[in-house]
């Protein structure tokens, strides 16, 4: 007598591979992603390819203003620094601040935007009010007046940009949490008693994480262009710390002999910007729901 055999059930990808297999199908976002990985590279092994004291902090005066050669490949600035030095030690320093700075500004943001909405009335209206005054500032201009206020460090620049990039991900967090409080696990939490902050840190916040996510990747961005301004207006990382913004400016008055003291820092900055969009863009198209079908 044959055995009937049944047909077993497809298996279902999870989320990781099922979004992983919708943005590898981007291709300027996996270029994106591919640009974003070799400065992260970069800005990790800067140590490792170019003295940190020697080539990027210690004047050489007797090689000053070199252009591009086979002994400097970017040149050299008006210290007779070795510009390509400077440029991958600069990487980690924006992508330290940028990272730090958009992390505090994430969790505050979303901590006070899930409250928001998990509560609502006067709770939501109070917190909300607060962040529409911050969003009726622009970012620049906030972070500038918290610097001026506070005095110029690192430390300050970061608080900066995590206040001015809090609101954004505050209104995201609370528009997530709406959609998802009413689900039926929200209710099952709350009818096996878990508390109001469990709810929130457990169930909420988590299902609350794709937007969070790409505004996390494009805000990135935003934070590496307000670094680089900050720092070229005076008011982000000192000198001698190696930062693009920084560089740009101090190479203006060289421009008509040395361009490249401009070109090189300004390229960096674009490209890294542009790269994390590109993939912050593939991060939004391959967790959006609409686009699962």
């Amino acid at each position: 007598m044959e055995k009937q055999t049944q047909a077993l059930p497809p298996k279902q990808n999870s989320l990781f591979t099922e979004t992983w297999r919708r943005f590898r199908k981007n291709k300027t976002a996996l270029v994106g992603m591919v640009i974003v990985m070799f400065i992260v590279l970069l800005a990790i092994f800067a140590d490792q390819l170019y003295d940190y004291e020697t080539m990027a902090i210690k004047p050489n005066y007797d090689a000053t203003l070199q252009p591009p050669s086979s002994e400097h490949y970017l040149g050299t600035d008006e210290f007779g620094r070795d510009v390509l030095a400077r440029l991958i030690h600069g990487s980690r320093i924006s992508l330290i601040v940028a990272v730090i700075s958009i992390t505090v500004g994430t969790f505050i943001g979303s901590l006070f935007g899930a409250i928001a909405g998990y509560f609502g009335g006067i709770v939501d209206s109070i917190i909300m009010r607060i962040m529409d005054v911050f969003l009726a500032v622009p970012n620049m201009l906030l972070a500038i007046t918290v610097v001026a206020a506070l005095g110029t460090s690192s430390v300050n620049l970061i608080l900066a940009i995590a206040i001015a990039g809090m609101p954004r991900f505050a209104r995201i967090a609370r528009a997530s949490v709406l959609s998802v409080k009413s689900y039926e696990f929200i209710e099952a939490a709350k009818a096996n008693g878990a508390s109001s902050w469990r709810i929130i840190f457990e169930e909420v916040i988590p299902n609350s994480l794709a937007p969070i996510i790409v505004q996390y990747s494009i805000a990135l961005a935003g934070a590496i262009l307000t670094i680089s301004s900050m720092s070229f207006i005076g008011l982000g990382v000192q000198a001698p710390t190696p930062e693009w913004g920084a560089m740009l400016s101090n190479g203006r008055q060289y421009f008509k002999n040395s361009g490249y003291l401009i070109v090189f820092p300004g390229l960096a900055i674009a490209i890294t910007a542009l790269a994390i969009n590109l993939l912050g863009d593939g991060l939004r198209d391959a967790l959006d729901p609409k686009l699962k079908q």
